[in-house]
């Protein structure tokens, strides 16, 4: 198969037109997002749903979120949705926050991994908006990668993974936040994050009033769990290096992260660190990445992945300092340590 870039320099090109309607004859499309690229398919047709898990090579017991144009079109997938799922629409959509309640009963199973439930969002980049507008059916999609690599925020990392297994890819630019949508469920009694992004606790806060947050954001989810939101169950975002993380006071971590480097380098193994404005002047190496500004976590969401798939490729060790996980820095926190599969250090002071 030949894969097919199209660079889009305005949102009613012809090429957002021709993604639609290939997406509605039941084709898969990667497309731009304000998050990450997705990988979308016809959401109310579990044949095409189906491909998208052959060419990411995911696993089918990992949910999709589907993707509108429109709010009402929102409502139409939920079973009686409540008056929660309403204010957080109307105060954070179109944008990355993914709402996940009980599915209307024409939603394939295959999206929601047999599931009760269905996670829904509407994104607000205006290319992802028209192309599903073109569609006519809601769009499910996942990130635009290989299962467990780093999500792609160019179609150039998409097609370094994708090049072959599909047909299409929208060239929309980098993407805006660099990590995927905040996922809140409204099944229980109370809110609960499955996923931090973009939208924090806090700003779920001020108008849901209590949100919880589930253990398995900063943590590996339990043995036999059932996975309700994306980026939950397996391993995600590891790039061909192994991913160690350090965590505790900046000053501390970076001579742990320079003793560990230094060590690595004398045994042969190619090693980088991913550090920040505030530390950069603690290394003595030049084998550092500055990801941005650890006050703004925000700064390091967006250039994480990137950073990975880079490094990834140069060396064999990748060591990164970790931040407060507060605000964006619970988003940054969650991806980075998804990413190393736990292999953290937790120095004291």
């Amino acid at each position: 198969m030949k894969t097919e870039v199209i660079p889009v320099e305005n949102p009613f090109a012809e090429g957002v037109i021709r993604a639609g309607q290939a997406i509605e004859a039941g084709q898969l499309v990667a497309f731009p997002t304000e998050t990450v690229y997705g990988l979308g398919a016809n959401g109310l047709d579990g044949k095409a749903v189906e491909q998208i898990f052959l060419a990411k090579g995911r696993p089918q017991d990992n949910p999709l979120i589907l993707h509108v144009a429109e709010p009402e079109a929102a409502l139409a997938l939920w079973d009686n949705p409540p008056q929660s799922a309403k204010r957080l629409m109307e105060t954070f959509w179109p944008g990355p926050l993914t709402i996940i309640y009980k599915k209307a009963a024409h939603i394939p199973d295959q999206v929601t991994a047999g599931l009760d439930s269905v996670a829904v969002r509407l994104p607000a980049h205006p290319v992802a908006r028209e192309m599903i507008r073109a569609a006519g059916v809601p769009v499910a999609a996942p990130s635009a990668n290989l299962s467990g690599k780093p999500s792609p925020t160019t179609a150039a990392h998409v097609l370094a993974d994708m090049d072959g297994r599909i047909p299409m890819i929208l060239d929309g630019g980098s993407a805006e936040y660099g990590v995927e949508s905040t996922v809140v469920s409204l099944l229980g009694e109370e809110p609960v994050i499955l996923r931090p992004g973009a939208v924090t606790k806090e700003m779920l806060e001020a108008v849901l009033g209590g949100v919880q947050v589930a253990d398995s954001i900063l943590s590996p989810m339990a043995e036999g769990a059932v996975a309700a939101s994306p980026g939950m169950k397996y391993k995600h975002y590891a790039p061909n290096a192994r991913v160690r993380v350090f965590c505790g006071r900046p000053e501390k971590v970076s001579k742990e992260v320079q003793k560990q480097y230094n060590s690595a380098q004398k045994n042969g193994t190619n090693c980088k660190i991913l550090a920040t404005e505030q530390t950069k002047d603690y290394y003595s190496t030049n084998g550092i990445f500055l990801l941005g500004d650890r006050e703004q976590p925000v700064t390091l969401c967006k250039n994480l992945f990137a950073a990975l798939r880079d490094l990834g490729d140069e060396a064999d060790l990748i060591l990164a300092e970790g931040i407060p996980p507060v605000g964006e820095g619970l988003a940054y926190m969650n991806r980075l340590l998804r990413a190393a599969g736990f292999d953290v250090v937790y120095l004291q002071d």
